[in-house]
């Protein structure tokens, strides 16, 4: 196999259930899936199907009741909170459909968050901080609060903060579902940059058939099922 076609995440016979008063939940029964290194998966599927479950069991954000999640062959299942929080911050950047970003936190603050879980001093802080505003081209609101950005721009500054501790993966959950259509493709051609030219693992949990289209490889869950896996772009 070649680098890009060796596995970041092996899932095996992963069963997920949730407790609802008396009643269980199942999500997931018997699911099996590998997703390649390097590669930009679309996960889609109707609402309810467990994509965003899927992507939380990939972010170690939620555990399997059964079955094992693998990242490098380290399984994720299992592992203590601690290890699970040192894990997601050395490879795992998350992007959210509505920013998640701290309104009394000007930009640069907002990205420079997942440092602080870091051993970098503040000038390395700084420095990264400056490198991933100018990657989203975000360099000039640097000192701008939410507020005083567009809905395009805040989720670009979502973008730095995921890549500024240059994570190996890139979670995005519905990252173009609040924005047009052209601040949309904006944001999926950043994804998309960071995914060829940097090598990142994008894995893009998205109702929207466009944004799909950037990606390479679309699995499609329903009913928690796999019911298909699409090689998008060879």
């Amino acid at each position: 196999m070649t680098e890009k076609e060796s596995g970041i995440y092996s899932i095996r016979n992963v069963q997920k259930v949730y407790r609802k008063g008396s009643d269980d939940i199942v999500i997931f029964s018997d699911l099996t899936l590998d997703i390649a290194e390097g590669d930009f998966v679309a996960i889609t599927g109707p609402s309810g199907s467990g994509k965003t479950t899927l992507l939380n069991l990939l972010g170690g954000i939620d555990q399997a009741s059964r079955g094992t999640v693998e990242f490098r062959g380290k399984n994720l299942t299992g592992m203590s909170a601690a290890q699970l929080t040192a894990w997601r911050a050395r490879h795992v950047g998350f992007i959210f459909q509505f920013y998640n970003l701290m309104p009394t936190l000007n930009a640069a603050q907002n990205v420079e968050l997942p440092l602080l879980l870091t051993d970098l001093g503040p000038k390395a802080r700084a420095a990264q901080v400056k490198a991933a505003l100018e990657l989203v081209q975000l360099q000039d609101r640097a000192r701008h609060y939410p507020r005083e950005m567009s809905g395009g721009q805040q989720q670009r500054v979502a973008i730095a903060r995921a890549i500024v501790s240059d994570p190996d993966v890139l979670l995005c959950d519905e990252p173009t579902g609040d924005l047009d259509r052209e601040t949309a493709s904006s944001v999926m051609n950043i994804l998309a940059w960071l995914n060829h030219e940097l090598g990142k693992t994008v894995i893009l949990v998205t109702h929207d058939p466009v944004a799909a289209a950037f990606a390479h490889t679309e699995l499609n869950l329903d009913k928690g099922c796999l019911v298909q896996k699409v090689a998008v772009d060879a």
